[in-house]
């Protein structure tokens, strides 16, 4: 999943129902990207940031540490960051928020949306 959600080029902010459903449940895409932000930077140790589809149209950001993930309870994640410090290590050593800034440059907003619909 994790690699389907990027992609060369993509980035920048989501539209249709991805970026209606996003600017509804969180009031518009720069509060998304700092809520996420934070879940991913707070996130101690290894693990995930989540973008969930709660079902009824309306997203919720969570956390989960290791390789735990909303699944295992039951609910549908539609985006996920990899917070694991293997996966920015090599580029960014520990500044895990420059990672996740880094990051949004790629996230394929189509395949979030297929995700979601």
């Amino acid at each position: 999943m994790f690699w389907e959600l990027m992609g060369p080029s993509k980035g920048g902010e989501p539209r249709g129902k991805i970026g209606d459903s996003i600017k509804s449940s969180f009031g518009d895409f720069a509060k998304f990207k700092e809520q996420f932000a934070a879940a991913a930077a707070g996130r101690f140790g290894s693990g995930w940031a989540w973008l969930i589809d709660d079902g009824n149209g309306r997203l919720s950001i969570t956390s989960t540490p290791n390789q735990d993930n909303p699944l295992m309870e039951g609910k549908k994640a539609i985006l996920g960051l990899d917070v694991w410090e293997h996966a920015y290590y090599l580029k960014y050593q520990n500044k895990r928020p420059d990672y996740v800034a880094a990051w949004w440059n790629v996230v394929n907003w189509d395949s979030v949306a297929k995700r979601l619909a």
